[in-house]
């Protein structure tokens, strides 16, 4: 399905799902396919065998080993058949809309991005399963992707697995210019924009990148929006937040090697050859970025290079570790389905020890927190991205928020203030295009 392009189509068929409920959602080839030996929970009832649908998104986000043990342990739990399908990120928005009130095509089962879930609890699209919360995890639950499933005290959906943000280094040119790791956010601008001066190499930061640029609003104490109790709010104009964008300028115009026109990450920037311009020596990328860091086989796979390559949690403001935002995802159940009673056992199949640990086991943050030790141990990296994702934050779980970033107005937001824009003025700016979308 072809991706939307404006915020306020988004929302108006998020909306639809509300009159539809009326009148009747990276990692490594190799996965790892072994369990444990503990079964998914059970519960007295025994459901009838149903065949349902799950929607997961991303091309291999969730690695094809995982999928085909949902498969075989959901024929073996419940004798009905689970029918799988992908959904690209870019439709995910769109699909979803479409899919999720239309009880004839629903999928059963649907994975949404952790900020695109308020959108879709908040208009009723998925089933209130707080009866399940303690039966799925309870409070081991990653809290912030729980909270981001709620609406009040009742949970639609919960999180399914998280990705932290890491800040990605050259232990080599950082040794050229004579430079340490950084220990503060403040360190973070001295230290690359000393190597940019001296052409060594600099920070790899895009000006619209607003998913890793948003920590230095977190770090000094702000946020994008704010809830009075009555109605969200934009609040990129809060003193917090201009401290914080003020510095991310800071950072962007004096020690960024990349373009305010780019928007994403590149796990690769800092490796060799990888930038016409200047190199990049420290970038931002989620913690699964590791597969595509290190020196270049002739394959175009990569090797990691331990010698060459490190990576830390991004310093706060005073040290300690500084908020970042969180990747990863939720999945619930459909409010539409037909077929609640083989959901719910394909739900207690996700969250049982034996998929949360195979999560951890591929290198994805598992949703809950009690089968962590198998993620830290698979990568060094990963006791960083824990560090991280201890302190990490969501988007504002507002309704209207996946139509903001359909609208991309946190790219338009972050891009004028690469390019060097006033930053009070510019937030008041923004401010004002948020709070045309933020509550629905």
């Amino acid at each position: 399905m072809k991706k939307m392009t404006q915020g306020a189509v988004a929302m108006a068929a998020a909306s639809a799902i509300v009159l539809a409920g009326c009148s009747s959602s990276g990692s490594d080839d190799d996965a790892t396919t072994e369990a444990t030996d503990s079964a998914a929970p059970t519960t007295e009832e025994t459901s009838a065998a149903e065949d349902i649908t799950l929607w997961l998104m991303g091309e291999q986000d969730t690695p094809e080993a995982l999928v085909d043990y949902l498969k075989e342990t959901y024929t073996e739990e419940n004798g009905g058949t689970l029918t799988v399908e992908r959904i690209g990120w870019g439709d995910a928005i769109s699909s979803l809309t479409t899919a999720l009130p239309d009880s004839a095509n629903t999928p059963d089962v649907a994975e949404v991005g952790n900020t695109q879930s308020s959108t879709f609890t908040t208009v009723g699209a998925y089933l209130d399963i707080t009866d399940m919360y303690e039966e799925l995890g309870g409070d081991s639950l990653l809290p912030g992707f729980v909270e981001a499933g709620k609406v009040g005290e009742s949970n639609f959906t919960l999180p399914y697995y998280f990705g932290s943000r890491l800040t990605w280094y050259r232990k080599d040119l950082y040794e050229q210019a004579g430079v340490e790791v950084p220990t503060t956010l403040a360190d973070i601008t001295t230290v690359n924009a000393k190597m940019k001066d001296e052409g060594i190499a600099g920070f790899y930061m895009g000006g619209r990148d607003w998913r890793n640029g948003v920590s230095w609003i977190f770090a000094n104490g702000g946020d994008l929006a704010t809830y009075d109790g009555s109605a969200w709010a934009g609040s990129l104009s809060s003193p917090e937040a201009i401290e914080g964008m003020e510095q991310w300028q800071e950072l962007f115009t004096t020690a960024s090697v990349a373009q305010s026109t780019d928007t994403d990450e590149i796990y690769q920037a800092i490796n060799d050859d990888m930038l016409s311009g200047t190199p990049a020596a420290t970038e931002m990328a989620p913690s699964w970025a590791a597969c595509c860091l290190g020196d270049v086989n002739d394959d175009d796979t990569f090797t990691w290079n331990d010698e060459k390559f490190g990576y830390f949690a991004l310093p706060g403001v005073d040290g300690d570790f500084a908020p970042v935002f969180a990747g990863g995802s939720n999945i619930g159940i459909s409010a539409a389905s037909q077929h609640v009673e083989g959901a719910k056992d394909l739900m207690r199949i996700i969250f049982s020890e034996d998929y949360q640990l195979m999560l951890s086991e591929n290198g994805l943050g598992p949703a809950n927190l009690d089968y962590t030790d198998a993620y830290v141990e698979l990568a060094p990296q990963n006791q960083a991205a824990l560090d991280a994702a201890s302190n990490s934050k969501l988007t504002p779980a507002a309704p209207g928020w996946a139509a903001i970033e359909e609208a991309q107005i946190l790219e338009d937001y972050f891009q004028a203030v690469s390019e060097g824009g006033d930053v009070t003025k510019l937030a008041a700016e923004y401010d004002s295009k948020i709070n045309e979308l933020i509550n629905g």
